[in-house]
């Protein structure tokens, strides 16, 4: 669905309310990118984080945090290395993938005397199947919420609107996103059968020149643990 200027201002703004502490940077071998958390059911233990399979190569990864994602306030290290985390990334190269299961992450956050407060983004939301093959050659409005990367080096939550066509079997973003976009959740609203309209995270940006792929869904779906840390 392509909406007008307006309305894409308002499911921005919407998205950012509702996900937007989902959202954290991730950097690796100088890459800048971004990593998201999902929610993969009910039970709390289906939580994951999610972002694209190359960005998470070698050694020396580490996620940012920002104020908002942790309580009590000023307890939480400014940047968690990865290498701290058990269990660790595991990459799924050919979906483009890279999951952690966050029972580390919240270990960490237990040893360290302070607590995550974020905002998954929901499995309710996570485009199926039906809603990949809704979309067409035709544009429809995307809308990226990422950690870009500023001149003076910060890393601040920022919301691109785009434009997303199918073109085959390919999810496409059909412009190229700026540094630290890589790995974040992409989202689309589509018209329901009851005459409303509804989000959906479409997927995650992967790499790309002039437009980027985006790994959607049900390629995700495919890779992610049944139980928390059997990856």
């Amino acid at each position: 669905m392509l909406l007008d200027s307006d309305a894409e201002s308002d499911v921005a703004y919407e998205l950012c309310q509702v996900v937007g502490r989902a959202i954290l940077p991730y950097r690796s071998s100088g890459d800048f990118g971004t990593a998201f958390f999902f929610q993969g059911g009910d039970d709390p233990a289906g939580e994951s984080l999610l972002t694209a399979a190359d960005l998470v190569v070698g050694s020396g990864g580490e996620l940012g945090l920002r104020a908002s994602v942790t309580e009590p306030a000023g307890v939480a290290p400014a940047v968690i290395a990865e290498a701290e985390i058990v269990p660790g990334w595991a990459r799924f190269a050919g979906d483009g993938v890279a999951v952690l299961p966050t029972a580390g992450l919240h270990r960490y956050a237990g040893d360290g005397g302070w607590r995550w407060r974020v905002q998954p983004v929901p499995a309710g939301i996570a485009a199926g199947p039906e809603v990949v093959a809704r979309l067409g050659a035709d544009a429809s409005s995307a809308f990226v919420l990422a950690h870009g990367v500023r001149e003076d080096g910060s890393r601040p939550l920022e919301v691109a609107i785009e434009r997303v066509v199918r073109d085959g079997d390919a999810v496409l973003i059909t412009t190229e996103l700026p540094p630290g976009y890589v790995g974040a959740p992409v989202f689309i609203v589509q018209a329901e059968p009851t005459g409303g309209v509804a989000p959906y995270c479409l997927g995650l940006v992967l790499p790309g020149v002039g437009a980027h792929p985006v790994a959607t869904f049900d390629r995700i779906r495919a890779v992610l643990p049944a139980t928390p840390g059997d990856i």
